[in-house]
């Protein structure tokens, strides 16, 4: 098979030529590398996703008092999509540079390009200060979010795969990945302890600024992290022997890897839904829908997003031992039966809320599986830019229209969230069986 037809997991080259290096341990400096990104990766998602933890008070105070309830909640979550519509700008940009320039370049500015406008999130009027600028303002920071994210999330799984072992690559991507998502259980830990300390007058006031003004300062922190990491021994083993892209990076992921960036992005679809749906969106719903108070939500989101992170690592795991196409199809298979249970379940049963969503949530982690064969999909010379326009296009497109697709569903059906997620996951589980695994490199 050659390039042009490679669609699988196994058709990049992840492995330095040195075959020591191909067979050798994980080290202390590869832990060392593992956590720092997986660390700074927390932080800056954090950065990207606080928004959704406090959507309902942000749009009481960013539209009219006169809109009714379901538009109001529809405006908000389309800003909040309009940060997934913006990273495959700056993801390509980011990526472009990144297989020309370096990895690690364009991994510490993304963080840059995320803390100053959550930080600006943090200070903006409201509505009754300056009207219609007010969301106007909110939908610029959060384009410029996505953009900084469209860059951080490829860099992150590019970066720590080519760091390792090629045998332990699953390993890397599983722990990044429950990195990212454990910047979502800290901002789901952070909206439960503002929803704890303070009334919702005191947060519907100014409480709900906090998280904003703390992700500024995350930012700043994930920033002095990323100085301590190195550039990846595989681009600059490409640096060495003068093999990077002689060519624009995207041409040649658009002419030559058509396959890798369809299986790609379908993967990309059954993640975007399990994380937005299951983890982004559902404390809205509990609150909305089955009438869980705030507190209750929140902190049933933050045990299963606990559970998350803890099945991103399993999955990786497995991807090396068993191959992302076993993993992927039964996890799909999992994630499909427990968002059935949990969404048909807690309305007549709600003390099942916790065991049911921990259980869904960990079910989620088979999203720990699909970064590995993203990586793997596309060789070095253009991996950053095959893995980051595959990624942020489908996550812009299907992240992005997800919450209001969802929410207008919704309007007709209370287990419309379900539903959505069940027939995403059969998608994923169809798109597995194009997997041809290889968890080893050569």
């Amino acid at each position: 098979m050659n390039n042009k037809d490679n669609v699988y997991a196994g058709g990049g080259n992840l492995a330095s030529t040195d075959v020591n290096q191909e067979n050798r341990l994980l080290t202390k400096q590869d832990y060392k590398t593992l956590s720092l990104a997986a660390l700074g990766g927390a932080l800056e998602f954090y950065d990207f996703i606080i928004f959704v933890f406090f959507a309902t008070v942000i749009g009481k105070l960013f539209f009219p008092p006169s809109v009714p309830e379901w538009l109001r909640q529809l405006q908000t979550f389309g800003i909040f999509a309009a940060g997934y519509l913006a990273r495959p700008l700056g993801g390509i940009i980011m990526a472009h540079f990144g297989d020309l320039l370096g990895r690690k370049r364009m991994f510490t500015l993304s963080i840059l390009l995320m803390s100053v406008p959550t930080l600006m999130m943090g200070l903006l009027p409201t509505y009754q200060a300056i009207g219609i600028f007010a969301p106007i303002a909110l939908l610029i920071l959060r384009i410029l979010q996505g953009a900084a994210v469209g860059g951080e999330v490829p860099g992150a799984w590019v970066f720590v795969s080519e760091h390792v072992p090629a045998k332990n690559v699953g390993y890397a991507c599983g722990t990044l990945t429950a990195g990212l998502t454990s910047g979502i259980l800290l901002g789901s830990l952070v909206a439960t302890a503002m929803n704890t300390i303070f009334t919702p007058l005191e947060l519907t006031d100014w409480a709900w600024r906090l998280p904003f003004l703390l992700g500024g300062i995350f930012g700043i922190a994930a920033m002095y992290l990323r100085r301590w990491l190195h550039e990846t021994p595989v681009f600059a083993e490409l640096q060495k022997r003068k093999a990077l892209a002689a060519e624009m990076p995207l041409k040649t992921v658009l002419r030559d890897h058509r396959g890798a960036v369809v299986v790609s992005m379908l993967l990309t679809w059954m993640l975007s839904a399990a994380i937005v749906v299951v983890i982004l969106m559902t404390p809205t719903f509990l609150q909305k829908i089955y009438g869980f108070d705030g507190r209750t939500a929140l902190m049933a989101n933050s045990v299963a997003t606990l559970c998350l992170t803890a099945g991103c690592v399993v999955a990786g795991l497995l991807s090396d031992k068993f191959g992302a196409k076993r993993i992927l199809f039964l996890g799909d298979l999992f994630l499909l039966i427990c968002t059935y249970f949990l969404f048909t379940t807690i309305k007549t049963n709600p003390e099942m809320l916790l065991p049911l969503y921990a259980l869904t949530g960990f079910a989620v982690g088979v999203v720990g599986a699909v970064p590995f064969v993203l990586v793997n999909a596309f060789p070095a010379q253009v991996r950053f830019s095959g893995l980051s326009f595959s990624y942020n296009v489908a996550y812009a497109i299907f992240g992005g229209l997800t919450p209001i697709v969802v929410t207008l569903l919704l309007k007709d059906n209370p287990l419309a969230p379900a539903y959505y997620v069940m027939g995403v996951c059969v998608i994923g589980m169809l798109t597995a069986m194009f997997v041809r695994d290889r968890s080893a490199i050569k």
